[in-house]
């Protein structure tokens, strides 16, 4: 059956059921979301003489849950305008509606009397062969099964999302014990095309994979610090980013969720795990009993183990809970000398050794930690999952780990592992001495450029299945790299696409990654079919090497930063002008100028998750590498006759003055930085180089011819600039901005315009950069532009001054 989805129902609009409809809507799916209706009106609806009958009252519930959901923060939403595609009703009037969906949804409390009524009465309504499914975290699929008819359990599965929907990428798929296959199969490919998620196939246990293993890591933990002597801080520390994981670490991250759900999920754990080897570990530690007593549930009830107060002079102070005490203090300054071995290695994989090989107090933690957690993993297979890449996409994708268990196992090494479970005073499991035994160094190993993962079932390493769809610059790097140099690589991608990608330290643009974007073009219009600028880090680009434009600035070396500025502009104007197409694949932060690379590609492919601004405002310049001109000449492209000129000019001017970064990649069409018709959004971020790398060949293949530089560019001059500098002189008339950040705007102003001419003219690309370059040049020269660049390079926050 050639399955399509275009409409679901989402039955439930808590958290979880509000979010999950606004995700569907994100992909341009009609979503019908129902809850129930009130028992009565409240009194504001009393007053107004409504009673549940009206239909303000029966959807309160439904409308009140998603209004907040589409107001919280981070915004569950791609664009405001989204909402428009979530039509709202009731389990009373609007179950009928169900006939005409393609996939149900449940969301509703985590009981399995009420699932089981939702059920039957879903039953009722449903088309034949319509897909069901339940979001529930651990009720078994056998029970919410009972009494419901043979179609009902050939399309009946779990979907396990992971909470915010939207930013998440864990979707488990639990199949029933009378699932047909290929419902299985399209809902693992819908969930990653489509939905943009890392798929996992798991089977029905407690708390699936996902929460299985991170649960059990959390309470491990929760039961090891306290006989290591380990504080709050400290712990958090050590499971951050030094390891891959989240800067919220362990504790803030219990904070967030919220120390209820944890111990919810623990407890479900210990009740219905009773062959766990590790069963144990699920008992809650006196500490977290304490918390709970005390209802310290974290950000929900104000405490947790952080806690925010107000010192005497009325400032905000984060105080932590001391576990020995249980009493809130001061923060303590964490160092360790094993961490302080680890800071100039980039890559977290190739820090395991090292933080393992330590003396300290650190080394120990993360070998008794990672002990613990490899004898865990290994006999969770094939009780939660077939395959071991599952667990690890599991723990990326629903925990944000940079690296799953086993392959942390791969980074000490298959061994070094194994002698931690034993030091851990656990026993190794029977298929991993096997592995061992065949002299193999780890779980994951490339083959012709693609990874292999070792099937237990089978005994040998065989294709991890999907990778087709994905570019992973890691597996090509070491066979496919044609050129480098320290901050830059051109990677050959293959069918005669060259891939640029940047290496320096946030992928921040500096002359090293100026240098590899001309060689990479160079490269290609000798003996290839285009070019795709990404990389598969967090980042796209942080914008330019400040460093490197502070250093000149404070040195007075105004010629060399005119020729750097120069440099970087004619490198903009390459990515335009050259013949072979360009494609720029931005995702995650994409500021200052890894914006103007993107607005100068002949393409962009955008990950939705892209969060994309021009915001040199805020170090005291403007854009100077092609932003100013590039923002100039895509207004002049909107004026359009009987328009107010004037005002499509205010919006992009306010763009750059404002600092504007889209929350999304769809947001920034309305800034201008995306092109409609022209640039596209890719929803899962994995597939993103290999669309990028399609979209360049087929550019290619219909006859790409350079494009001519524009001459045509309309500035409207005196007319234009006097608007502008009336209204930044009122804005520091009224305190509204500083005199600097006046200054600042007074320049883009002049850019914008196209200088001070007479009237309405049309100018060249090259006259538009020469004059943003001018007004780049003369701000650095002002001191309060380099407090600012000081203060960005020290804090990484911008300073008002």
């Amino acid at each position: 059956m050639n399955r399509h989805i275009k409409k679901v129902a989402v039955l439930g609009s808590g958290i979880m059921g509000a979010g999950i409809a606004c995700h569907f809507a994100n992909i341009g799916v009609e979503v019908l979301l129902l809850d129930i209706v009130p028992k009565e009106p409240n009194d504001l609806e009393k007053k107004k003489g409504l009673d549940t009958t009206h239909p303000a009252v029966r959807n309160r519930i439904v409308n009140t849950n998603l209004a907040a959901a589409i107001k919280s923060k981070p915004a569950p939403l791609y664009h405001p305008s989204f909402k428009a595609r979530i039509q709202t009703g009731n389990f009373e009037d609007d179950m009928t509606k169900l006939a005409g969906v393609d996939w149900i949804i449940e969301v509703v409390v985590e009981r399995l009397d009420i699932k089981k009524l939702v059920f039957e009465q879903v039953e009722q309504h449903r088309t034949p062969g319509t897909l069901v499914s339940s979001n529930t975290s651990g009720i078994p699929i056998k029970f919410m099964n009972e009494g419901r008819s043979k179609d009902f359990q050939e399309h009946f599965t779990v979907t396990h999302f992971f909470n915010p929907p939207r930013y998440l990428k864990l979707f488990e798929v639990v199949p029933g014990p009378n699932c047909k296959p290929e419902v299985v199969d399209f809902l693992m490919d819908y969930g990653t095309r489509f939905l943009g998620k890392s798929a996992v196939l798991a089977k029905d246990t407690p708390a699936f994979i996902g929460n299985r293993i991170g649960i059990f890591c959390i309470q491990s933990l929760f039961h090891q610090m306290k006989p290591m002597g380990l504080t709050v801080e400290e712990v958090d520390k050590l499971t951050g980013p030094v390891i891959g994981r989240p800067k919220s670490a362990t504790f803030r991250t219990v904070d967030v969720v919220g120390l209820d759900t944890l111990v919810h999920v623990a407890k479900g754990l210990h009740e219905n795990c009773p062959d766990d080897e590790r069963r144990e570990s699920f008992v809650l530690p006196d500490f977290i009993q304490t918390m709970m007593d005390e209802q310290w549930l974290g950000s929900k009830s104000g405490q947790g183990f952080y806690k925010k107060i107000k010192d005497k002079e009325g400032k905000s102070e984060i105080h932590v809970l001391d576990l020995d005490t249980m009493t809130y203090r001061s923060k303590k300054k964490v160092s360790f000398a094993t961490l302080e071995k680890t800071k100039k290695v980039e890559r977290v994989a190739d820090r395991f050794p090292i933080l393992i090989n330590g003396t300290d107090k650190a080394a120990q933690f993360y070998r008794t930690v990672l002990g613990e957690t490899f004898a865990y993993v290994q006999y969770r297979i094939p009780e939660i999952s077939g395959v071991l890449y599952q667990i690890d996409e599991a723990m990326k994708a629903g925990f944000g780990w940079e690296h799953g268990p086993f392959e942390l196992w791969d980074a000490v090494g298959l061994t070094e592992g194994i002698a931690l479970i034993k030091e851990a005073g656990h026993e190794v499991a029977p298929w991993i001495e096997t592995l061992a035994a065949t002299g193999a160094k780890g779980f994951y190993q490339l083959n012709e450029n693609k990874p292999h993962y070792y099937n237990i079932e089978k005994e040998k390493f065989v294709s991890v299945p999907g990778q087709e769809a994905f570019i992973i610059l890691d597996h090509v790097r070491d066979n496919k790299t044609i050129w480098q140099n320290k901050e830059c690589s051109v990677i050959d991608l293959g069918d005669g696409i060259l891939n640029i990608e940047f290496r320096s330290k946030m992928n921040t643009i500096g002359a090293g990654v100026l240098q590899g974007i001309n060689k990479g073009i160079d490269l290609a219009e000798q003996g290839y079919e285009g070019v795709v600028v990404g990389n598969n880090g967090a980042n796209f680009s942080a914008g330019a090497n400040l460093g490197m434009i502070f250093m000149l600035a404070v040195e007075q070396e105004y010629d060399e930063l005119n020729m750097a500025i120069r440099y970087f502009q004619d490198t903009m104007m390459r990515m335009r002008y050259s013949s072979v197409p360009t494609v720029a694949a931005p995702h995650g932060l994409t500021l200052g100028g890894g914006c103007e690379l993107s607005m100068h590609a002949d393409k962009v492919v955008a990950a939705a998750e892209t969060y994309i601004g021009l915001v040199e405002f805020g170090v005291g310049v403007i854009p100077g590498g092609g932003g100013s001109k590039e923002m100039t000449l895509r207004a002049s492209d909107m004026f359009r006759k009987n328009d107010v000129e004037l005002n499509v000019l205010q919006e992009h001017f306010l763009a750059i003055g404002m600092a504007k970064v889209a929350t999304s990649a769809y947001e920034a069409y309305d800034f201008s930085i995306l092109q409609k018709g022209k640039d596209i959004v890719v929803v899962n971020g994995k597939q993103q180089l290999n669309i990028a790398k399609q979209e360049a060949l087929l550019m290619a293949q219909r006859g790409y011819t350079q494009p001519i530089q524009r001459t045509d560019i309309k500035v409207l001059g005196k007319q234009a600039l006097g608007m502008f500098l009336v209204g930044t002189d009122s804005m520091e008339a009224g305190h509204y901005i500083s005199e600097h950040d006046q200054k600042i705007a007074n320049k883009l102003a002049y850019v914008m315009a196209g200088g001070d001419l007479s009237q309405a003219t049309q100018v060249s690309e090259r006259y538009l950069l020469d004059i943003e370059r001018e007004a780049f040049l003369s701000l650095c020269a002002e001191r309060k532009t380099l407090e600012r660049i000081q203060h960005m390079l020290k804090t990484g926050k911008p300073l008002r001054n």
